[in-house]
This record gives structure tokens, C-alpha cells and sequence, in this order.
């Protein structure tokens, strides 16, 4: 058994001790055989000193619990790392940021304490995943739908609180932004609870977001202020249909116009759903078809295509427009959601065709129509986030099939912030280009953005995780050059792994890294023992700041 950095082995035997007196003997993990399932299985150290590891765990079963926890571990001085699942994959799992940390486990709180289907929400404990909330909403027979991501397999308030997001209309979409009211155990062991929470018998907390006063709720996500223990969020009553329809325009400039009125479109709420960018020229898929398409790709180009393929790079596409406008192949494609009423939903579809006819060229599809609730037949036809049912299908993209033999053992996502234009993603695709052949990475002919966020695009590339440490050294070097090379164009990572979290606070450098140095006195009045999460998101407390950029 490892001790945590800076604690002697006296103090750490009597803590642990204190935390079996606490939460039970048989929740206070110390075996090696225990503590490894606490390790990234995506780790980009794999077998290298700098890996992440737990010294321990402990897995509480209520506020109360908690509060004790902190509190000993505030006496101790021991660092721990609060988890919900441990499900963030490509982010850092379960593993802390600080090696020797004591992950608290709170996968034991798993109450569903509350589901309003008339106010269309629900109050949750940091246990409970996406399936729980789910089953328990079906059993019930509520008409309300959970907004999940995308492997639904982690939990709401793990997920908001990394502010990630899924599928359906935007309100709901961006996780954090869709929650009310939190619970939050303190540094201290004092409970605090945000907006409404803080009147006593309030009847809108999970209601009226910000209460009275300063909103206080955005400093617990990505941060290591405090410990989430519960939290409300606002669901979406189940729409009468759904109806889809895709956008398919022939040119390459085309991009610029269709993004354009995408973003009028959706801004202005004619169509509600996440809308999904591909293209069939290229043979990018849409991220609703990506799982299908891992399990059955597509036909292969054929010679000639996969020749002026195999010569584009970046944004430079010689030829291909004009074998595109040869064979009417669709250069660019979007995919439009619309729930609501089925009328309005049809009245919507007509009236983004005809804001998109303002391209020459331009065709239509209607692909599905469907009145809820969904038939068993429908629900396996689906790409089910779409519809609010959380899915592993999304697992299958790298994993081992008769189309893939040999996957990596993992992946660590780089996934910057770029403006919501088509000009945007063609720079972003020359600069990525250029930088791939710099740090020796793959060139791809093209990548199109994610579009979870209504007023802004997201990349998301995942780089290979291995058991090779000098391929993963490899890797993790040109990540950290993308990083400074992204920031140098503007565009800054909206989360990523604890490996590089140093390195994307580092570049928001505004005005001397104020954001930085607000982060650390908040973290000094707060936490003045550094306990939670040491360095999560680069906020490293006082003890453990020296020497670090």
C-alpha cells in the first residue's frame, strides 16, 4: 500500500482507521487488488513512473458520511479525489490527478430522490448513472426524457460538472447549464446548497436557478472547490413526434452558406434538435451513424476517388470538387432535428428548406418520422441518445471487430473550442494539417467539427492510447504542441485529461493568468489544506503550487 505524498505512514494508518470507523470497515479499500481498479484504463503513462494511482478509497454512503470524510482528511492533511463513476473515459477515469490521492467513491450514494414530471425535473445523488435515472423514469411511466451523452454509462452530475453534453434541444443539451440547484459538502465538512437550497424548506429548488445573490454554482464544475453530493436537473417532457430531414449541398465553398443558415436556423429555434455535419464526398459520417458505421462500414471509394483522396490534406481538395459535381455526389450533408408537434415539426422542415434553396445545387431528404412513445421495433432502429435512452453502441468505434483486429488500448481526447462558421473549419483544418505533419501525427483528408454546442463548434480527436511508452510519449508530445498551436489561433480545449490539464490552463493566460490566480485564491480560502482534488484543471493548492507554470 502506497501513503499519500507528504503524509507519514502514522497519520495515514489512523486516518484510514477514522474512515472504516465512519463509513464501515468493508467500504475502505487499501488492497492492491482494489486500489488498481482506480486506475485509467486509458492511461497515457501506462507503465511509466508518471502514471496516476490511488493510495486508497472510500466509498461513503451520505452527506453525512462525506462530511466526516473531509473532516478526517482535513486533520490528516490527506489528499482525495471525489468520483462519481469513474466512467470519463479519455478524461481520466477514476484515477487522480495527484498520485497517492484517497478517491472518495461516492458510487454508493445512488438515490433517486426526486422526479417531478409535471415541473419536468428530477434531484439526483452523484451515483446515480443515466441508465438508473432512465429505468426508474420507464418504470414510473413518466413521459419525461433524460438528455445523455454519448456512452451514456456515467453519471448526470459527473457529466454536467465536466460540463459535457448530448443530443436533444439545446436547454437541455449543454449538462451543466441544465441543471438547478446543487448540494455541496465543503472543504470544511459544512454543507452548502446553492440558488433556492439556501432558503430553508424552499419549495423551487430545482426550479429557479440562482436563488439570491452571486450564482455561485458554475465554480464547482471543473474545479476542486468542494464535494457535489447532490444535484437537480431539468428534463424534457416527451414531445408528441420527431422528424429529421438532411441538407446536401455539391460544392466545396458550399460549407460557408450551409453553416450559416444551420446557425440561423437553430439559434432562432426552427430546428430544436442537435444537428449533425458529415460528408458523403470524403466519407465522414454523421455521429449519429458512426457506431453503424463501426460495425458496418461503408463500400470502399472507388479507384479514382480514393486516389484525389489519398492526395487531399487540410483543406486542400484537388479534384474533388469536380468529381463530386461529375457523379452527384454531395460534397457537404446536415442533418436537422425537429421535436415537437407533428404539424409544427413539418412546418419547421419546410421552412429550413427554403432558407436552404438559397444554395444552388441544393437537395433534401426526409429521413425519419416518428410519434412517441417509441415501439420496440423503433427503439432498436434508433440512434437511441437521440431519443434520450442511453447507449454503449458508441463503445463500438475502436473496438475489436472482423473490420478492426488489432485496437489500441484506448484513446486521450483533444477536443478545442472554434467559432460556429464554415471559414472557421476550413482554418482549423489547414492548421491541424500543417501541425500533423509537424509533430509527425496522420494526416486526414478532413475533419468536420461536433455541433453539441448551439454557438460554438467542437473538435474531438481522439489520440491512440498504447501499452508502447515511447509511442504514448510520442503522443503525448504532439498533443502538447496542438494545445499551444490551437491557442495560438484563438481556440482553447473545453476540458480534457488530468495529463494536460497544466498545459490548457497555462493557455489561458489573459492578463497574466488571472483566471488562474482567481482559481488559486478561491482554492486558498476554501480548501486552505488543499485536500480536494489537488491540480484538477490546473488549480493546484498553495503547498503544491511551487515550480509549476
Amino acid at each position: 500500500m502506497k501513503v499519500p505524498p507528504g503524509v507519514s505512514s502514522e497519520d495515514f494508518a489512523e486516518a484510514l482507521k477514522q474512515f472504516e470507523d465512519a463509513v464501515g470497515k468493508e467500504w475502505v479499500f487499501t488492497s492492491d487488488e482494489d486500489v488498481a481498479l482506480y486506475r485509467d484504463p486509458y492511461s497515457p503513462f501506462w507503465g511509466e513512473k508518471e502514471e496516476r494511482y490511488a493510495s486508497a478509497a472510500v466509498a461513503p454512503d451520505g452527506v453525512e458520511h462525506v462530511q466526516q470524510v473531509v473532516r478526517i482528511a482535513n486533520k490528516y492533511k490527506i489528499p482525495i479525489y471525489p468520483i462519481s463513476t469513474g466512467k470519463d473515459l479519455g478524461y481520466g477515469g477514476s484515477a487522480p490527478v495527484l498520485s497517492g490521492s484517497v478517491v472518495v467513491d461516492l458510487k454508493r450514494m445512488n438515490r433517486i430522490l426526486e422526479v417531478n414530471e409535471k415541473n419536468a425535473y428530477a434531484l439526483v445523488e452523484p451515483g446515480v448513472s443515466y441508465f438508473d435515472l432512465y429505468r426508474y423514469i420507464q418504470e414510473k411511466g413518466l413521459k419525461l426524457w433524460v438528455d445523455v451523452p454519448d456512452p451514456g454509462w456515467g453519471s448526470p452530475i459527473g457529466n454536467a460538472l465536466d460540463r459535457g453534453g448530448g443530443y436533444l434541444l439545446a436547454e437541455y443539451r449543454n449538462h451543466f447549464d441544465s441543471h438547478c440547484g446543487m448540494e455541496v459538502v465543503l472543504a470544511n465538512g459544512d454543507v452548502l446548497r446553492t440558488g433556492m437550497g439556501a432558503l430553508p424548506g424552499a419549495k423551487t429548488w430545482q426550479e429557479y436557478k440562482s436563488g439570491f445573490g452571486p450564482w455561485i454554482d458554475g465554480i464547482f464544475s471543473q474545479s476542486n472547490f468542494g464535494i457535489v453530493t447532490k444535484m437537480g436537473f431539468w428534463l424534457y417532457p416527451e414531445p408528441p413526434a420527431y422528424l429529421s430531414g438532411t441538407v446536401y449541398v455539391p460544392r466545396h465553398d458550399d460549407l460557408i452558406p450551409l453553416v450559416d443558415i444551420l446557425n440561423y436556423l437553430e439559434n432562432t429555434r426552427v430546428a430544436n434538435g442537435m444537428p449533425d455535419l458529415g460528408s458523403p464526398l470524403l466519407g465522414i459520417p454523421m455521429i449519429s451513424e458512426i457506431s453503424k458505421d463501426a460495425e458496418q462500414p461503408p463500400p470502399p471509394p472507388s479507384p479514382e476517388l480514393a486516389a484525389l483522396l489519398a492526395q487531399a490534406s487540410g483543406d486542400s481538395h484537388p479534384g474533388l470538387e469536380e468529381y463530386a459535381l461529375k457523379h452527384g455526389i454531395p460534397y457537404w450533408s446536415c442533418k436537422l432535428s425537429f421535436y415537437g408537434a407533428e404539424k409544427a415539426n413539418a412546418a419547421n422542415w419546410e421552412y429550413a428548406k427554403e432558407r436552404f434553396s438559397a444554395i444552388p445545387g441544393v437537395k433534401f431528404e426526409e429521413n425519419e418520422m416518428y410519434k412517441f412513445p417509441l415501439t420496440p421495433e423503433q427503439r432498436e432502429k434508433v440512434h437511441k441518445p437521440q431519443f434520450g435512452i442511453p447507449s454503449l453502441a458508441m463503445f463500438s468505434i475502436g473496438a475489436r471487430t472482423a473490420f478492426n483486429p488489432n485496437p489500441t488500448n484506448g484513446h486521450m481526447w483533444f477536443s478545442p473550442i472554434i467559432p460556429r462558421t464554415g471559414e472557421a473549419i476550413f482554418e482549423a483544418n489547414r492548421v491541424f494539417a500543417q501541425a500533423a505533419r509537424e509533430f509527425g501525427l496522420p494526416v486526414l483528408s478532413f475533419s468536420l467539427p461536433s455541433t453539441y454546442w448551439e454557438r460554438a463548434f467542437i473538435y474531438i480527436f481522439a489520440f491512440p492510447v498504447t501499452h508502447d511508452p515511447e509511442v504514448n510519449q510520442k503522443n503525448r508530445a504532439a498533443l502538447m504542441k496542438l494545445i499551444q498551436t490551437a491557442a495560438e489561433h484563438g481556440w482553447g480545449e473545453y476540458r480534457t485529461a488530468p495529463a494536460y490539464q497544466d498545459a490548457v490552463m497555462n493557455v489561458y493566460s489573459f492578463n497574466d493568468h488571472i483566471l488562474l490566480r482567481f482559481d488559486e485564491t478561491l482554492k486558498d480560502a476554501v480548501d486552505p489544506n488543499g485536500i480536494i482534488s489537488a491540480g484538477r484543471y490546473g488549480i493546484w493548492p498553495k503547498h503544491l503550487r511551487e515550480g509549476r507554470s
